[in-house]
């Protein structure tokens, strides 16, 4: 690696440093290469002039797709002003948006403390003072304060020398609050292999820490009692002797903080890891078939992820503590009475737990789905209960359930079979045969009472080892028939598309001038998995920007399944699909949606328990930009809605939902309207959107939606 030169703190000397936005896909490129992403190798194309504007959100959209391309993920990090020289110490990886003469861009390899390491143009690394780049980062927001600052200073009769702490004190105590959205950090992307984010998250040392710590501790502990068990039958347990074996427990105890430590550690950045990637899979995984599942499987798959991360963690450290002391307990017992036969015992019995152990997996994955299924049924007929109560008769209400609940006490009473089995027979019968390894060097009297000493430690280590990992089998087993349910989650991560970084829609007619339809279908296939006849079949349409357009017809007619396509929450199974000249393929599901937005029928929509603001523009961006929270205002007034935010006690940040303030149906309706204008798209898909609003309402909503939408599609029934 090269050794970094220095560069002196003057903004002139940082020009040679940045990167114009011009070869800003070079410089994501670059620095993912340099800090062993090992990015895609593919060229970027710089981004289109539109982007060039400081803070422009579409720039920050760019960027994320540009890294997405890529192959890797650029997460834009939001700090408050008063965390910025944490937040330089820590970062690298990542882009820093600077602002003098134009937006530009340092490349910084790694953080610090007092110096930060920025790659150059010329692919040269230097160090930076961290607050120069920190005073840079933040340029513009500090220049309109500094001549009021100065002002104070002169006035007060501050000295040339001070007044330079005193600007940092006024600046951190006037802008401590203020947001600074300029830092993207490069890091793998969620889908990548997960080997691979383990390494780069550092987990390998810690790993090769934990297993030095563990072994170093245990055979300090073996080491211990061994002096003075030795000191005890050779009858000379001198004091010096004594003071050994106090030494060496002394010494295990900061290798056992050690070792808890570090597991501790390992554990919280394996499981960061592991709910990072399950995350990315949920928003990931196909549409129709979360759709097909009920909320009892649904609610199932969340426990069951929670399994794998505490029983499959805590499983693994367990495992690898019974591997030590099991090879720990076959030396000891090489070395005792037995001899190596005892051990090769040990051996022989370790693979009888395996495989009692495996049996009792099997059965209790069986006891596991059942009881899965259980949960599901119940879940599902709890959702379903006023519905049950007026179309089944009573004698039919609990069909099944009893045998239901026989096969689950089967099958709960064939488990504790097992495990009564693998837990009290196996540890107790090790004891038994260890024990009676010892027995011909004993009847024989040819081993010393120091041999038998050890050979009778070994079987007590054994045994100590034996509980350890039918625990840790147990545990495993668990994490593995949770992984079962989860394993699509975690599968889901991996996206086979990326989409070129394009800008990411809100154009008008006027900017986008004449380039043919907004959207252009020919020849349309659809249907769904559980019927025979398509939906849809050689459906043709042409959206032209700047269309108004009304889709009436009758239920079942494929309107609400146009619409899913249109928006690409469904693929079809055959024709042509084009959004401003661009298949999916080119755009990618992020950038698609991003142009089109729909706000489904009502039963596929939802509040989600939040403030009012989060439901607004969840879609938009969270945490709200400056401005965001205005735009969601002045729609909500638009659209009829500002009487209701009135009577809320916290206005937008009013929580609303399940657990929070009700909304009426009408209400609702409004709330997926504005949710879907305030993203910004080329064209709004409104599906049954007005059907809850009275006559009135429904006007003055439908002028706010031909206001703001650049294009719309409504569905609606005659």
């Amino acid at each position: 690696m090269t050794r970094a030169a220095s560069i002196s703190p003057s903004k002139h000397a940082l020009d040679a440093l940045c990167w114009p936005v011009s070869r800003l896909g070079e410089a994501i490129g670059t620095l993912a290469r340099r800090s062993g992403l090992k990015p895609q190798a593919v060229n970027v194309p710089p981004p289109p002039e539109g982007l060039l504007q400081p803070d422009n959100v579409a720039l920050e959209r760019w960027i994320e797709g540009a890294a997405d391309w890529l192959g890797v993920e650029a997460e834009l990090i939001e700090a408050p002003y008063a965390e910025l020289p944490r937040l330089l110490r820590a970062c690298g990886p990542c882009l820093l948006r600077l602002h003098w003469n134009g937006p530009l861009f340092l490349l910084v390899l790694r953080g610090g403390a007092r110096h930060v390491t920025v790659l150059g143009p010329d692919l040269e690394a230097r160090r930076v003072p961290a607050q120069t780049l920190r005073s840079l980062l933040c340029w513009d927001i500090e220049a309109p304060l500094l001549p009021e600052f100065d002002q104070v200073a002169a006035t007060a009769g501050v000295r040339r020398s001070r007044q330079r702490r005193m600007r940092e004190l006024l600046l951190r105590d006037r802008i401590r609050d203020v947001n600074v959205r300029r830092c993207w950090h490069l890091r793998l992307a969620p889908g990548a292999s997960f080997l691979a984010q383990l390494r780069r998250s550092g987990l390998g040392r810690g790993l090769l820490t934990l297993v030095g710590a563990h072994a170093a501790a245990y055979s300090l502990w073996l080491l211990a009692w061994w002096a003075v068990g030795r000191g005890a039958l050779s009858d000379r347990l001198d004091p010096g002797l004594l003071l050994a074996w106090g030494l060496l427990l002394l010494t295990l105890v900061p290798l056992r903080l050690l070792t808890t430590w570090v597991g501790g550690t390992l554990a919280i950045d394996a499981s960061g890891l592991l709910k990072r990637r399950l995350l990315s899979g949920a928003l990931l995984v196909d549409a129709d078939a979360m759709r097909r599942e009920g909320v009892g499987q649904l609610l199932g798959r969340v426990i069951e992820a929670e399994q794998v991360e505490s029983l499959g963690l805590g499983g693994g450290f367990l495992g690898f503590v019974a591997g030590v002391e099991l090879i720990a307990a076959a030396g000891v017992l090489g070395l005792g009475s037995g001899g190596a036969w005892h051990a090769l015992l040990l051996v022989v019995w370790a693979g009888l737990c395996g495989a009692l152990g495996a049996r009792y997996g099997l059965r209790r994955a069986r006891w596991t789905d059942t009881r899965l299924e259980l949960t599901n049924d119940l879940v599902e007929r709890m959702v379903g209960h006023r519905t049950r109560l007026a179309q089944e008769s009573p004698e039919r209400w609990h069909d099944g359930e009893d045998r239901a609940l026989e096969r689950y006490l089967e099958q709960s009473h064939q488990l504790d079979r097992a495990q009564v089995l693998i837990e009290a027979f196996l540890p107790r019968g090790w004891l038994v045969l260890g024990v009676a390894g010892l027995a011909p060097a004993f009847v024989r009297e040819n081993a010393s009472p120091m041999a038998l000493a050890v050979g009778l430690g070994g079987v007590l280590l054994a045994y100590r080892a034996l509980r350890t990992l039918l625990l840790a089998l147990s545990q495993l087993t668990g994490a593995a028939i949770a992984w079962r349910r989860v394993a699509p989650l975690f599968q889901a991560a991996v996206r086979a598309e990326r989409a070129l970084p394009t800008l990411s829609g809100g154009r008008s007619p006027e900017e986008r001038g004449d380039r043919g339809p907004l959207v252009e279908a020919r020849g349309l296939v659809f249907r769904y998995q559980e019927r025979r006849a398509p939906v849809l079949r050689g459906c043709e349409l042409r959206i032209h920007p700047g269309d108004r357009l009304l889709l009436a017809g009758p239920s079942g007619g494929g309107k609400s399944t146009l619409g899913a396509l249109l928006t690409g929450l469904r693929l079809p199974e055959e024709g042509v699909l084009l959004l401003d000249g661009l298949d999916r393929r080119t755009l990618g599901p992020e950038g698609w949606r991003r142009r089109v937005v729909a706000a489904p029928q009502f039963q596929e929509n939802h509040v989600l328990t939040g403030s009012l603001a989060f439901n607004l523009l969840m879609g938009r961006s969270w945490p709200p930009r400056p401005g965001d929270l205005d735009a969601a205002l002045e729609v909500c007034r638009a659209l009829g809605l500002g009487e209701l935010i009135e009577r809320m006690p916290a206005g937008l940040e009013q929580v609303v939902g399940e657990t929070g303030w009700q909304l009426s149906h009408g209400e609702r309706s409004r709330l997926y309207i504005a949710r879907a204008l305030l993203q910004g798209t080329d064209l709004v898909v409104l599906d049954e959107s007005f059907g809850a609003l009275d006559p009135e309402t429904l006007r003055q909503a439908l002028r706010c939606v031909l206001e703001r939408a650049p294009t719309v599609l409504v569905i609606a029934h005659p």
